[in-house]
């Protein structure tokens, strides 16, 4: 079956982008984006959906290094139609939400937020009642309802697991690779800058799809870029605030 084409109008409304291109703007530098909390970190994705070409790497090296589970994606590579006859994906890892309605409705505080903006998961505080999956307007986590056991295939192809498999009966998700992002601090390294310091799917990236950096520092990569090109987020209607911001696919222009 052929794909449809999709017109920039009708792609700019999946995307959850205004038709009116109100969406896409310049963020500016260390304005209104300085860290939260006690840590002087605001970290931050960003993804070029114009350099993207679905190749799922990004999802291979997600599986490996945080050993999930087969049919299990934190990172979710989805097809969204073709513009100027190119085809074009949506990725889609947690958006890690400044206002995170995960967050808001785990009753037992399982979902929580740090003070460098990171979501996480407290799988042994999980009871594994849903709520947070309803609530994530991104579809952005998954259910444990078996217990992972055997030979992860991702291994050792796309790389070794770096943190423990989660139990049965627990909700699951993208953490932005937080445990490299810890160590590599610990170690003096920069986020986004040095490879072991910064989540696996923006390192195995081939077309260097991804950015991760810093917010609060205003000379990150991830500020500069921002800085520099129009940008969007997924549902900013619904005022969840993400951290992943994305570069729309945007047709040629002959200079």
């Amino acid at each position: 079956m052929t794909e449809p084409k999709i017109e920039r109008r009708t792609f700019l409304k999946i995307a959850g982008v205004g038709v009116a291109a109100a969406g896409l703007r310049a963020v500016p530098r260390a304005s209104a984006l300085e860290a939260v909390g006690d840590s002087p970190h605001r970290w931050a994705m960003v993804i070029d959906q114009a350099k993207c070409t679905g190749c799922g790497y990004c999802t291979l090296t997600c599986q490996a290094n945080n050993d999930v589970a087969p049919g299990v994606e934190w990172n979710r590579v989805l097809p969204a139609g073709t513009l100027a006859g190119k085809q074009v994906y949506l990725p889609r890892p947690c958006m890690h939400c400044d206002h995170a309605p995960c967050v808001e409705v785990c009753p037992v505080k399982a979902s929580y937020r740090r003070a460098d903006g990171i979501v996480m998961m407290d799988y042994d505080r999980c009871i594994g009642c849903r709520y947070c999956e309803v609530a994530c307007p991104y579809a952005a986590r998954s259910f444990n309802w078996e217990a992972f056991q055997g030979v992860n295939p991702a291994v050792p192809q796309w790389g070794e697991p770096e943190v423990p498999r989660r139990p049965r009966g627990v909700v699951e998700k993208c953490s932005f690779c937080v445990h490299r992002i810890d160590r590599g601090l610990s170690l003096g390294l920069t986020p986004g800058v040095d490879a072991t310091a910064t989540p696996a799917c923006v390192v195995d990236c081939p077309v260097g799809a991804r950015v991760f950096g810093d917010m609060a520092d205003p000379e990150s990569n991830v500020s500069r870029l921002l800085a520099s090109v129009p940008s969007y987020r997924l549902r900013e209607d619904l005022g969840t605030s993400p951290r992943v911001y994305y570069l729309p696919a945007r047709e040629e222009v002959e200079g």
